[in-house]
């Protein structure tokens, strides 16, 4: 087995206490403010699902097709479920280092694209179903969360205006054209790379695309990928505070001590700023229906309106 660079073996977690016994029964008696911090945010969601009963459990069954983004950690009893555009790539590298039994070290020598590879880790959806329900009873749940809007900007900004992004220009830009631009171009309608931020908003909020197929993952709602009103996590992590509440995790699972969060400087991250000047052209109308779509992700994860919104 290879070892990482501090000389310990990273397959398996250390010691007989599990990540939930870390959580709920630390052995200091006392509980620290990180602690506290994560219980306010668990009654959070507890709390909106509660009051928002009707829209948040609409379907009260997951199927296995509800758990792919559920990956699961069998040497740790860990289960992150991921969600893009809130520093997915950066966790999906630190479970190929957790699940990898040695065979990685270091998260940033993992290619972005392989972290991707649905072949390189475990999902909650490829186990029976006592499995699943052991799994989810007894190993630790977790995620992360970001302002909503700021994630779906980030998303805009990432898969129609990045030049190589084809196979979404083709799949989604040529019908958000097609169906939001009057006397479109042909050329527009053929390659769907030039679509508007106004033009994306009028696609999300349309019923027919609702209707049509589920959103894409990169700009579903947290609650629809994650379901944590039917999956009670054990953590929430967010975008704001990632290196403390990454690490808070790596800690619990008992590998803290060797393995961190990576962290590097990213001058094209998606800022607040940026995005109030991208719903500066965003109707009244169109903010207040948009907002409607993401209403549950804001209220279970504690973000407030926006002040740039001028909702109706």
């Amino acid at each position: 087995m290879r070892r990482n660079p501090f000389g310990v073996d990273i397959c398996c977690r250390k010691g007989s206490r599990s990540p939930l016994q870390e959580l709920y029964n630390p052995i200091q008696l006392e509980l620290s403010n990180t602690a506290v911090l994560h219980q306010m945010r668990r009654d959070q969601v507890t709390d909106t699902c509660r009051a928002n009963s009707a829209l948040s459990r609409k379907r009260r069954v997951l199927t296995p097709n509800d758990l792919k983004h559920l990956v699961v950690d069998e040497d740790h009893e860990l289960i992150y479920c991921y969600v893009p555009k809130v520093a997915c790539t950066n966790w999906k590298r630190l479970m190929m280092v957790l699940t990898g039994r040695g065979k990685y070290s270091d998260p940033m020598e993992i290619p972005a694209n392989e972290a991707h590879v649905s072949a390189n880790l475990k999902t909650l959806n490829q186990y029976s179903i006592p499995e699943i329900n052991h799994r989810l009873k007894s190993y630790m749940k977790f995620l992360f969360v970001r302002e909503p809007f700021e994630r779906l900007v980030s998303a805009y900004r990432n898969k129609f205006t990045q030049k190589y992004n084809t196979s979404f220009h083709k799949r989604y830009g040529t019908k958000i054209i097609k169906r939001q631009r009057k006397n479109a171009t042909q050329e527009a309608l053929r390659k769907g790379d030039d679509v508007k931020f106004e033009e994306f908003v009028a696609y999300l909020i349309d019923p027919h695309t609702q209707r049509e197929e589920p959103f894409n993952e990169h700009w579903q709602t947290v609650y629809s990928l994650c379901h944590p009103c039917h999956i009670r996590y054990d953590l929430v992590g967010k975008y704001e505070t990632l290196e403390e509440d990454s690490n808070y995790v790596l800690q619990l699972a008992g590998v803290g001590s060797y393995l961190k969060f990576p962290t590097y400087a990213k001058s094209t991250r998606t800022t607040d700023e940026m995005t109030t000047e991208f719903f500066q052209n965003i109707s009244s109308e169109h903010q207040t229906q948009l907002y409607e779509v993401y209403k549950l992700d804001f209220l279970m994860f504690n973000y407030s309106v926006p002040s740039y919104l001028k909702l109706e």
